[in-house]
């Protein structure tokens, strides 16, 4: 098809159907890049949220083990078994708040998808600025006449 006649001899079904076609890539193209952007995202919370789920189990660990310790420390006030329980605690506290702050330090990193949200503005601002073709008057004659139109 030539530049001149670049749409003069389609018919409007070739011409909607192209549209939709177009409009349909677009859609997915936004997608797929929502995707990519979210992806690392995606990442970074799940190595947040194992951090989380880690120091809650490190610190689930350590109440038992640091009650055990005040139990024996408080019966024998002295330096015993008592301290290699309260040892152990202490070093299960240590690690869950090392991880705790590695999933703070992930969560931080999350941003929005800003690309997706700029490309699909700028997508609703194009297409609310798109006016339809206007008809010509020898388009309007008989083939307008055999479609029937809703009252809607």
């Amino acid at each position: 098809m030539s530049a001149a006649d670049d749409g003069a001899n389609r018919s409007l079904g070739q011409l909607v159907a192209q549209a939709t076609t177009e409009l349909s890539a677009l859609v997915h193209d936004e997608i797929a890049l929502a995707k990519a952007e979210l992806r690392e995202d995606a990442r970074r919370v799940g190595i947040g949220g194992g951090a989380i789920a880690a120091a809650g189990v490190l610190a689930l660990f350590s109440l038992p083990v640091l009650s055990f310790a005040a139990a024996y420390g408080i019966h024998n006030l002295g330096l015993g078994l008592a301290w290699s329980f309260l040892i152990t605690g202490g070093a299960f506290l240590l690690l869950a708040a090392a991880l705790g702050l590695l999933a703070v330090a992930k969560f931080k990193k999350i941003s929005k998808p800003e690309r997706s949200i700029a490309s699909a503005r700028e997508t609703a601002a194009v297409l609310g600025t798109v006016k339809p073709h206007p008809r010509s008057a020898a388009a309007a004659g008989p083939a307008d006449a055999s479609v029937t139109r809703s009252s809607v």
